[in-house]
């Protein structure tokens, strides 16, 4: 929770007092917010607040007329991979993540970064405490297998 939850309270209260009239938040949810997975319940539950924070956030700053919204990453091809995978497995997991997910790849940072420039940009205007998951239609698309 302090990892997950409370550094986001934490990191916007402090960033505030900075920020422009008409600016954008843009805070890091998960796609497991939205799954219950084994050994998972925490996270899930930290990054489902960071949703419900966005929400009651963008009410509190419509004055000042600052959006704030989540973007989910799914499963993004970073070293952590390398963590949590034995070593001389970790393309067997990669495997069995592409297996699940529809469009057939596991995410590249590049796919979170454009996502994160288009929910900070003038482009999302009209895009007020919601969240966009980028996890290649994992969390609301079943491939079964």
């Amino acid at each position: 929770m302090d990892l997950n939850l409370k550094s986001v309270y934490f990191t916007v209260q402090k960033a505030l007092p900075y920020m422009n009239d008409g600016g954008s938040i843009v805070l890091i949810g998960s796609s497991a917010a939205h799954r219950a997975a084994p050994g998972m319940a925490i996270y899930g539950a930290a990054k489902a607040a960071v949703g419900f924070f966005a929400k009651g956030l963008s009410l509190d700053l419509l004055e000042r007329s600052i959006r704030v919204n989540v973007l989910s990453p799914g499963t993004i091809d970073t070293p952590a991979f390398d963590k949590l995978a034995p070593a001389g497995h970790v393309e067997q997991v990669k495997q069995s993540w592409v297996d699940i997910i529809p469009v057939n790849r596991i995410g590249e940072p590049s796919d979170i970064g454009k996502a994160a420039v288009f929910l900070a940009s003038d482009d999302s205007s009209f895009i007020l405490g919601t969240e966009i998951l980028v996890d290649g239609g994992m969390t609301h698309i079943s491939l079964m297998k």
